[in-house]
C-alpha cells in the first residue's frame, strides 16, 4: 500500500492464486494470473490435498480479472479445469531469444553419424524410454547402421534409476557405443547439441502445456517427430516444422524415425519451415508484445496527468 500503484499486478502461476484478493483489496488495480503448467503438479498430489488445492484455485480465480494460457491447447484445457470462461483467458505463447538459435549448414553433416535426439526433463512422462525402445528395434532390424541416440536433460533424484535403466538396457542389446546421456547443458552447449542432431523426438505419454524444447529445436533447424497430444498439435501445425504420430504408437514411432532417416529433402523441408515459423510465431519479442497487449487492456487507457 506504501508504494506506487501498480497499473496491472501478474500473478506468476496459479499456485500462487490466494494472493489475488489481498492484492485486489489493498491495491484495487486489475489482477492477471498466468497459467503455465499447475494441473500436472495438482494432479499428482494425493487426496485429500488434492481436491481442496484445486477447489481454493478455483475460489480464488474469482478475484482474477484476466488469464494468460502459454498454448491454445491449455487456454482450453485449463478454462475446463478451473472452470473459469474461456473469454477470461488469453494466449501469450511462449518465445525464445531467436538469434541464439541458428541453424547449421547442413551439408557439414555429410561427415557425422545420423543423429537422434532428446533434450528435456528426463522422466517417464516424457516417454524417453519409448524413444530408446523404438531406436533398439531399428538397430535390431539391421537399419540406422552407425546412427547415433544422444539424450540430454536435468534428472530429478526420483528419476535416476529410469535413465540408468534405459542405458543399462542399451548397453545388453551393444549399443553403448551409440545411445549417450549428454547431462544439463547450458545454453551455449544446448545449441551445439541441437543444431548436431538430425532428428530431435518427443513421444511424450502426457498433454505438455508448453512445448519450449520442440521451439529450440526448430529454430535450430532441426525437425521434430512428437506425440499429437498437448500443445505439441499446434506448435507442430503452425510451423510445419516435423510430423505428428498418434500418442504411445511404437510402431507409429519406429516407422517416423525411418522413414525421416530415409529422406533426407523431406528433412530438409521440415528444418526450413520449423527455423522461418519458429521466427514468425515464437520470438521473445513476439511474447512481449502479446503480453504487453494484455497488460494494457486490463489497465486502459492512460490516466492524464494533473495541470
Amino acid at each position: 500500500r506504501r508504494e506506487p500503484r501498480p497499473d496491472v499486478i501478474d500473478i506468476s502461476y496459479s499456485l500462487l492464486i490466494s494472493l489475488a484478493p489481498e492484492l485486489r483489496a489493498a491495491l484495487g488495480c486489475p489482477i492477471c494470473c498466468t497459467l503455465q503448467g499447475e494441473d500436472i503438479f495438482l494432479d499428482h498430489l494425493v487426496e485429500p490435498y488434492r481436491s481442496r488445492a484445486l477447489a481454493l484455485v478455483r475460489e480464488h480465480a474469482q478475484a482474477v480479472d484476466r488469464f494468460i494460457a502459454v498454448s491454445d491447447y491449455y487456454a482450453g484445457h485449463m478454462a475446463r479445469y478451473l472452470q473459469i470462461p474461456g473469454a477470461k483467458i488469453d494466449v501469450v505463447p511462449l518465445g525464445i531469444t531467436a538469434d541464439n538459435y541458428t541453424p547449421p549448414d547442413r551439408g557439414d553433416g555429410e561427415n557425422r553419424p545420423f543423429t537422434i535426439g532428446y533434450l528435456g526433463r528426463i522422466a517417464p512422462e516424457k516417454g524417453v524410454h519409448l524413444l530408446a525402445d523404438a531406436y533398439h528395434r531399428l538397430r535390431a532390424g539391421g537399419r540406422l547402421e552407425g546412427s547415433r541416440l544422444e539424450l540430454a536433460g536435468w534428472v530429478g533424484p526420483e528419476h535416476r534409476g529410469y535413465l540408468d535403466r534405459i542405458l543399462a538396457t542399451a548397453r545388453e542389446r551393444g549399443l553403448d557405443d551409440a545411445v549417450h546421456y549428454r547431462g544439463v547443458l547450458e545454453l551455449e552447449d544446448k545449441v551445439a547439441f541441437l543444431r548436431g542432431l538430425d532428428l530431435f523426438a518427443v513421444p511424450a505419454t502426457y498433454d505438455d502445456p508448453k512445448g519450449l524444447s520442440l521451439i529450440e529445436a526448430m529454430a535450430c533447424g532441426t525437425p521434430v517427430i512428437a506425440a499429437r497430444r498437448g500443445t505439441y498439435i499446434e506448435l507442430i501445425e503452425r510451423t510445419g516444422g516435423g510430423v505428428l504420430i498418434p500418442p504411445d504408437d511404437h510402431d507409429a514411432l519406429t516407422a517416423a524415425l525411418q522413414r525421416l532417416h530415409d529422406d533426407g529433402d523431406a528433412r530438409r523441408e521440415l528444418a526450413a519451415r520449423g527455423a522461418a515459423a519458429t521466427r514468425e510465431h515464437y520470438t521473445a519479442e513476439m511474447m512481449a508484445r502479446r503480453a504487453l497487449d494484455v497488460y494494457q487492456r486490463l489497465a486502459g487507457p492512460p490516466t492524464a496527468a494533473p495541470a
